[in-house]
């Protein structure tokens, strides 16, 4: 049972334009669909740190400072993000500082698992 209220957002492909034009990040496989195409995914992606900064947003939430002053990440990618994906963020408290996070698209795929301890 997740411990906190789940962080759901859905990305476009307008989304991810705007998080490499952002970053600066302007690899194909994120903003050029043709090339996309090409590729062993299929289409274009999310940046991996744009899906996991939801982890961060829903720890900001819960920890506010805190987190920003101790938090700590780590994560594992799973599989892509897509446009038009809605993923759902949770975090499951497993010790006293220590939380397991996921993200989950609307098919339950398993995009992003991790780790966070918030001090």
């Amino acid at each position: 049972m997740p411990e906190f209220e789940p962080v759901v957002k859905s990305f476009s492909q307008e989304d991810i334009n705007r998080y490499a034009d952002a970053v600066g990040d302007h690899n194909p496989i994120h903003v050029d669909p043709e090339f996309a195409k090409t590729t062993p995914f299929g289409g274009t992606i999310a940046h991996g740190m744009l899906v996991a900064a939801s982890i961060s947003e829903l720890m900001a939430r819960e920890f506010g400072d805190r987190w920003l002053a101790t938090g700590s990440l780590d994560v594992k990618f799973k599989a892509p993000t897509r446009p038009g994906d809605t993923i759902t963020t949770r975090a499951f408290q497993t010790g006293s500082d220590l939380f397991k996070v996921e993200c989950r698209n609307q098919n339950d795929d398993l995009l992003v698992t991790g780790t966070v301890w918030v001090k």
